[in-house]
């Protein structure tokens, strides 16, 4: 790691810098899917297990982020969305990131192991791990399928919630990691096709680095396939009603079209890729209201 890529740490960090170590635009989701995986179970789970179940899915998923920002301070250096980080800042020293993100990580394993079941527990050290091992310290800087398959390590949080309620692990929760899984690739890629300098500037091997703009634009078409046909398969498999079925149709439908205008996009000015902005926004609201339409659903039929 490069420290001569980072300023030096003029003050003690604030809680704010703590916070922004823990990237809550990402705990956002995390926590969301995870919560409608519980909510999604055929089993209801006692309030307060629920609670602490969400509470350890949210730490551990921080700690994976603190940990992440600790092993690539000096990427984020580089790149114009990230040097305002706390670490390339200045405001936090590397030490304190390491040892806020081992803490909060154990503390998260340990309290779900305890308190909800050795399963959930066993799925969250496997999502942290993952994140941090997998990802961020092996694929991230090797090969521009490091998206493709660290896809993974976002998917795991409704298998979380599942197995916090149930104690096991079924059909409908790994289909739920699978469509997080597909859907982890055409959501970054449409991202760094208008970030690509910020990339290239910090020696990551994103895909429109390594093989180009109109590569990866096939490529976010082609990984929208199957996602969409992953997000609508528990309704034909008898695993959720209409209300799931129709939505999951209609939102995969918007997402194939707009990953179709980023396919036959030839736009080269980062500026203007307006198709690509679009989908990576889209992808996020696709995402919510995809695993919203899954809880109404189950509400529904209960």
């Amino acid at each position: 790691m490069n420290s001569t890529t980072m300023n030096t740490v003029t003050a003690p960090a604030e809680w704010r810098d703590f916070l922004a170590l823990c990237k809550p635009r990402v705990l956002t989701l995390v926590v969301f899917t995870g919560l409608c995986g519980m909510l999604a179970a055929p089993t209801s789970i006692h309030p307060v297990l629920g609670f602490t179940a969400m509470l350890c899915t949210t730490l551990g998923a921080a700690a994976a982020g603190a940990l992440n920002q600790w092993y690539e301070a000096d990427i984020d250096a580089k790149m114009k969305r990230t040097e305002s980080r706390p670490l390339p800042a200045g405001r936090m020293d590397r030490q304190s990131a390491l040892h806020f993100g081992v803490g909060l990580g154990t503390f998260s394993v340990l309290l779900m192991g305890l308190a909800v079941n050795l399963l959930a527990a066993a799925i969250l050290t496997a999502s942290i791990l993952f994140y941090v091992m997998i990802y961020t310290v092996w694929l991230k800087r090797r090969t521009p399928q490091n998206i493709v398959i660290g896809g993974a390590a976002g998917a795991f949080p409704p298998l979380i919630g599942w197995a916090a309620a149930t104690g096991h692990v079924d059909l409908l929760p790994v289909l739920l990691f699978t469509i997080v899984f597909l859907w982890t690739p055409p959501h970054f890629w449409a991202l760094s096709l208008f970030v690509r300098t910020d990339y290239a500037n910090a020696g990551v091997p994103m895909m429109p680095v390594v093989a180009g703009a109109q590569a990866t634009r096939m490529q976010v078409l082609l990984y929208t396939l199957p996602m969409a046909a992953t997000a609508i398969a528990p309704w034909p498999l008898g695993l959720t009603g209409s209300i799931y079925g129709v939505s999951a149709a209609v939102l995969s439908g918007v997402f194939l079209l707009l990953a179709a205008r980023v396919g036959f996009s030839r736009e080269t000015d980062q500026a203007k890729m307006k198709p690509e902005r679009q989908l990576f926004a889209y992808s996020i609201i696709y995402l919510f209201v995809l695993f919203g339409a899954l809880v109404a659903d189950r509400m529904v039929l209960a």
